[in-house]
């Protein structure tokens, strides 16, 4: 799991390093002491503890041109202010740690946040099984899924993978994020761009059959779903 410390003071970045490194010793942690530092790294974190009076972009400022370029991460703000709760909890703020930092507090904190993370990214990947190998890939790369007798086919952004199993299978295994709009086809909410009463068309232009009876139950899911803040990838 890699985690970034954002924190003007060396004490409290340090202090944060050693907590971390006592509820969960194999994280890779890395330090830094500005906004713009964490920014120009250019790494996806799991967990970014992050503190909002820093000398350039602040706190709030380094968090929403974070959330801005697309970063999921789970944030924890550290402060010695509460008057910014609220504007913390405005850019999807997990958690508001005041300073001085409680080792106690910190521990239940960070372990929620550690097992959101895990949880998210077991969610983020699935393993597809054919005969030949076993691939790993990321849940967002699928468009949609397709039915093929006994069969059925994967399509996602890089190439289409055929494996033996069931729509219904498939639609427990993916989840919340896909929708079964005709019985022979799944599709990724995320990867939706526009829609009619009988099709709905992907981000790549394919378009796929929507039954007329589930319509109005799929324009409910799919304003749900980005109502949610579910991600778009068109």
């Amino acid at each position: 799991m890699k985690i970034a410390v954002c924190d003007d003071e060396k004490e409290i970045r340090e202090q944060i390093r050693e907590l971390t490194g006592k509820s969960r010793p194999d994280c890779a942690v890395t330090l830094y002491e500005t906004g713009e530092e964490l920014l120009e790294s250019g790494i996806h974190f799991d967990v970014i503890f992050l503190d909002i009076q820093l000398e350039g972009k602040n706190g709030i400022e380094t968090a929403r041109a974070l959330r801005e370029a697309g970063e999921e991460a789970i944030l924890i703000f550290i402060s010695g202010l509460k008057e910014y709760v609220f504007d913390a909890f405005d850019v999807g703020a997990f958690h508001y740690l005041l300073k001085p930092v409680d080792e106690k507090k910190f521990i239940q904190v960070f372990e929620r946040a550690a097992a959101g993370a895990e949880g998210k990214k077991r969610r983020e990947t699935f393993v597809i099984r054919t005969r030949s190998r076993n691939v790993t890939i990321r849940t967002c790369h699928i468009l949609y899924v397709e039915s093929r007798m006994r069969k059925v086919e994967i399509h996602t952004c890089q190439e289409v993978y055929e494996i033996y199993g069931t729509m219904n299978g498939l639609e427990k295994e993916l989840g919340e994020g896909f929708y079964r709009c005709h019985r022979g086809y799944l599709v990724n909410l995320a990867h939706v761009s526009e829609y009619t009463s009988d099709n709905i068309r992907l981000s790549d232009g394919t378009r796929v059959y929507l039954s007329r009876e589930k319509y109005n139950e799929f324009v409910k899911i799919y304003m749900n779903y980005l109502q949610a803040g579910g991600a778009s990838y068109v």
